[in-house]
């Protein structure tokens, strides 16, 4: 059940792409969108059905979702240079990141840190913000915010500790 209501919010997402950023219809299949992606963990978890399929579908439709919103809003907000500038430096945080999860581990990382989920949060409230806070405070607010999660992120990678997660088991003593 939860890996159909992951498969709903990529389609909801898609459907998205074809309606006005800001529109009551973008905004509805936007908040459909967010609703499903909390609701699809909470039943995977509820149902004991949580798996690797479900976590990598689950992040193939945060993508999806993701780049719909980009599609949409990006053309229509003004984004100053050093916001620009800021995001980037994140991106090449995470870059590294990614990197030392496969020098360190052997495989990709994606830490579900507590500060990761706020900075997803902030990120997708942050569209439902603009009428009334000024983006270029928000967007500065939720940059330092990612700032200090990729931060948090790559230290977790290199030191090899994972994050608890309910789908997850904590490493294994050594032997």
């Amino acid at each position: 059940m939860a890996d159909i209501i992951t498969g709903i919010r990529m389609v909801l997402s898609i459907l998205m792409a074809f309606f006005p950023p800001f529109s009551a219809r973008f905004y509805t299949l936007y908040l459909l969108c967010g609703l499903s992606d909390m609701l699809d963990g909470w039943v995977a978890r509820k149902t004991h059905t949580a798996g690797k399929f479900g976590a990598r579908l689950d992040t193939l439709a945060d993508f999806v979702f993701f780049t719909a919103a980009l599609i949409k809003l990006l053309p229509v907000l003004e984004i100053p240079k050093w916001l620009w500038i800021w995001v980037i430096v994140i991106a090449i945080i995470k870059l590294c990141n990614g990197i030392s999860g496969f020098l360190f581990r052997k495989r990709w990382i994606v830490e579900h840190t507590i500060m990761n989920k706020l900075t997803g949060l902030l990120l997708f409230f942050l569209p439902l913000t603009l009428d009334f806070i000024d983006f270029r405070y928000s967007a500065g607010i939720l940059c330092a915010i990612a700032t200090f999660s990729a931060i948090q992120e790559g230290h977790y990678i290199r030191t090899g500790r994972e994050v608890d997660e309910p789908t997850r088991r904590p490493p294994s003593p050594p032997p």
